[in-house]
This record gives structure tokens, sequence and C-alpha cells, in this order.
């Protein structure tokens, strides 16, 4: 396939920024500010619980990883601002990174999973509430003082709401409009009861933005909820009103951002039908609402490009791809964001934002340029290979694709995310590449190596993506074809999981990563 000139063109500028000493000094004299706040990193969680416990301060809980793109748009947003660093005085700061020893344990103790999960504790380590990682970092600022300057738990609060909520002030409905509700790992409501619950809530906070955000939290989990999941009634004419109504304030659009970028195209598929007045009618206004935030200079640069990406849904729900116009747009908006972000953090965060609003507006070729060019630049690279490697899976070069995973591999850094990138190569292998028995072996024997010498192989995140790669195997060789290189891989798990004290949680883990269900 021949690139277009706008790939040709980003790969021209992208190549011609030179990787300097003197980036390194700028993006590390940009993010200087964060010395100044007090972290732990030590994985002495239970000290750190103690000293929150000894001082009768809350624990502020940051799960993250140096390739995560939300955790280093967290950084250069949030983390780096005076007024976090002022208000982290007041809370015992625990930084948890997901490739250190014992963190994978403490994950999944404390039901913590996607990076970033930030949580605020009570000394005595009550759940005070998740922040929304997603949302400006004024409003992330905002909930948290108010999640500093409560004393209800987020479990009584939740509580006090549904009974009816009348002892609860405007600031605890606050809270709980931006509770992180979007965590899997949250469980004060179980999945299938979340959307009943905060239309509920919507429907008992007192009118305003918070009522208005519980209900558009209500709906995206309606429109996202698994299939089958029995939903509450919905009148969807009603609703694409009220959420008309909704994006067309100004105040209220901007207010609630995040969601209008990230559930466009979602929402607007389950309220409305294909093609029809309605759907018309609501991308419109939609559309109306994305320009002005993608335009709103007061954003970061990342939710910018979340505005982009969200039009690009939006285009994609009646047709095959986005019209030129569109796509001429997102090549104008990326090429503009991306020459002015320089700080390494922050490009961690636009650029896998660049890349995927490019992707899904069938610009493949640009994106691409983009990511290679990024290779030389990024701190974490075997992230971007990753969706190199996805680029080339949607234009069904399939050699390419598992080149790329395998590169991802290689490259990855830290036990937890080579376990994980390992894994998500080895299941990307299967699709790939089928037949290709000896190479599966391989890979798979390279994953469970590295299993074997960590210690905490089969918990949360390590876990999810190693039962994943087990289901991928047992769905592969069901028909007994590839039995000789199952029953190695059957045979070295085996190995691992018999020195697993038998007291061990992830004895049991382990020894169902390939067990048929």
């Amino acid at each position: 396939m021949i690139p277009s000139l706008m790939a040709a063109l980003l790969a021209t500028s992208f190549a011609s920024l030179p990787v300097l000493a003197a980036d390194a000094k700028a993006s590390a004299s940009a993010h200087a500010a964060q010395n100044g706040i007090d972290w732990r990193k030590d994985n002495n969680v239970d000290a750190a619980f103690a000293q929150a416990k000894a001082s009768n301060k809350p624990l502020f809980l940051y799960w993250g990883a140096i390739w995560c793109p939300p955790c280093n748009q967290v950084k250069a947003t949030i983390f780096n601002r005076q007024e976090f660093i002022d208000k982290s005085r007041h809370f015992i700061p625990v930084y948890l990174d997901g490739d250190t020893p014992g963190a994978q344990k403490f994950a999944a103790q404390f039901k913590v999973r996607g990076y970033p999960t930030m949580i605020l504790f009570k000394p005595d380590g009550t759940e005070i509430t998740r922040l929304p990682g997603e949302v400006d970092s004024e409003r992330y600022l905002q909930v948290l003082t108010l999640a500093l300057n409560t004393s209800l738990s987020v479990q009584d609060t939740l509580k006090l709401a549904l009974a009816g909520g009348k002892t609860l002030k405007n600031e605890d409905w606050s809270l709980l409009a931006d509770y992180s509700w979007d965590d899997p790992e949250q469980k004060l409501i179980a999945g299938k009861d979340l959307p009943a619950t905060l239309l509920k809530l919507s429907e008992l906070s007192p009118a305003g933005l918070h009522a208005t955000r519980l209900y558009l939290r209500g709906i995206y989990a309606a429109a996202t909820a698994k299939p089958g999941q029995a939903l509450p009634a919905i009148d969807k004419a009603q609703a694409s009103e009220k959420i008309l109504k909704a994006i067309s304030d100004a105040n209220t659009a901007r207010d609630n951002m995040d969601l209008l970028s990230y559930g466009a195209g979602e929402v607007t598929e389950f309220l409305t039908t294909v093609k029809s007045d309605s759907r018309n009618k609501l991308v419109r206004a939609w559309n109306v609402a994305l320009v002005k935030l993608a335009d709103d200079a007061t954003l970061s640069k990342t939710d910018r490009l979340g505005a982009v990406g969200a039009q690009v849904a939006l285009a994609s729900l009646d047709n095959a791809k986005p019209e030129a116009a569109l796509q001429k747009d997102v090549q104008k908006r990326v090429g503009l964001i991306e020459q002015a972000t320089t700080d390494a953090y922050e490009r961690q965060s636009v650029v896998n934002a660049a890349a995927h609003a490019l992707g899904d507006a069938g610009l493949l070729d640009d994106a691409d340029a983009l990511l290679k060019a990024e290779l030389k630049r990024s701190h974490s690279p075997y992230y971007f290979m990753s969706t190199l490697g996805s680029n080339a899976k949607k234009r069904g070069d399939k050699v390419a694709a598992a080149n790329w995973y395998e590169q991802a591999y290689d490259a990855a850094k830290g036990p937890a995310t080579r376990l994980q990138w390992g894994s998500n190569y080895v299941s990307n292998l299967v699709d790939l590449a089928p037949n290709d028995d000896a190479r599966i072996t391989k890979a798979v024997q390279s994953v469970f190596g590295e299993a074997a010498k960590v210690d905490n192989a089969f918990y949360e995140r390590n876990r999810a993506y190693l039962e994943k790669m087990g289901k991928k195997l047992i769905d592969w060789n069901k028909e007994g074809k590839h039995q000789v290189a199952y029953q190695k891989a059957r045979t070295q798990l085996d190995g691992i999981c018999g020195k697993l004290p038998a007291t061990d949680p992830q004895k049991a883990v382990c020894q169902g990563v390939l067990l048929k269900s």
C-alpha cells in the first residue's frame, strides 16, 4: 500500500524531531515539582496505613505503570501541579507501580486493576472515594478537596443516598457523581445493577449538574452493559431528549467532557436506530459540542483529542469510514497538537490518543507514521509497538502484526509488564498464525518461564492476562490438532503450579489457566 501524502509528511515531521538530552532535561524540569510529593514507594502498604493511622491522615493510593498513557497524563496534568503537591501534605501518598515486587498481590487486596487507579482511604482503611483519572485537572482537584473534607465513607454516602439522601450535602452528591463508577473493580455496586442504581441516584439527587452527570453515567452503563444483561426500563426517546438538552448547554457539556467524549458512540448507538431522524439529530448536536471541546484550550491536549476521536466514533456508526472532510480535520488537529507536545509524560498520552483517532478514522498509514517516529522518543516504546500490531491486524497483514506483537514483548520491561505483553503476544499469535505450532510453543514457553520467576505471577492483572492466554490455547486445541504443543504447555505449567504451596491462593489460579471451564 502506498502511504498517503499526510502519512509521509507526518513521518518526515516526526523523524525530524531529534531525541536530545535537552528534551529529557526539559521534561525533568517540568516535573521537578513532583519531587515535592513525599511518595512512599517502598511497597510496604501495611506500614503506610500504620503511618496514616498514627498521623490521623487519609491515605492516597496511586496504582499505575510507567508505560500507561493515562498514567502519564495524570503525571503531566495533575501530580505536577503545586495545588496537588500542597494537598499531598494532608494525606499519606503511596505510589504503587504494577511492576514492583508484591504490587499485583496488593492490587488484588485493594481491588485495583486498571491503570491508573487512585483511591483515597480513611486512616482505618475505609474507602472514601475512587478518584476519576479521566476528568480535567481542575475537576480532579475539586473532587480531591471534597474527599479530604468529608467524614463519610463512599459506602455510607451511597447507602444514605439510596435511602433518599435527605441528610446528604451537595458535596456528598458531587462525590457520588464523580466516583469512578466505570472501574470494573469497584465493588460498591454489582455490574449487573450499575445502570439501574446510577439512574435511581440521578432521580434522588437534587436537580443540577450532579443529577445530570449521574444520569449520563447511568445511560452509559446501560449502553455498555454485557450482552444479555437485564437492564432497567429506559424510554429511549425521552433519554435522547435529555441528553440533547445536556450536550446543548455549554457549561453542562464542559462539566461532563469526559462522558461526552468517551461515551458518544456507544450511547448514540444504544438510544437510536440506524440512519433514523433521531440519530441524525443527536449526532448533529453531539458534534457541535465535541467541536467546542476539541477547540477548548483549557482542556489538556489528550482530552481535546478525545473529543476528536468521539467525532470519528459518531461518523462511523452508519458509515464504513468517516468522510474525507472529517479525515482532513483529524489529520490537521492531530498534527497541531502533536507538534505542540514536547513533554515526555504528556507525549505518551497524546501520541496514544492521536494514533487511535487516526486509526479509527481509517488513516492507518498516518497512525503508523506517528507511532514509528515515536518509538525513538518514548520511554516505553513497546506500548506503541502493540498498537502497530493492532493496526497491521486491521489491515489483514498477519505477518507484520505478529512481528510487531513479538517486538513489543521483546522490548517490554518490568516483570508484570513482560508477563502481560507476553500473554498478549501469544493470544494474538494464536489468531494470526494458528498453524505455526513451533512459534506458539516457543512463545508460551517464554511466558511461562517468566511466570516461574515472578512471586505474584497469578495475581490481578497478571492473572487476567494469563487466563485469557490459557483460554486462547484451549480453544486453539479444542479439536486436538495441536495436542503436542498444548501438552508441552500443560506440562510446563504443571511444574510451576506444583511448586506453589497448597495454602497459596495462586495455586488454584495457576492450575485453572489451562483447564476447560
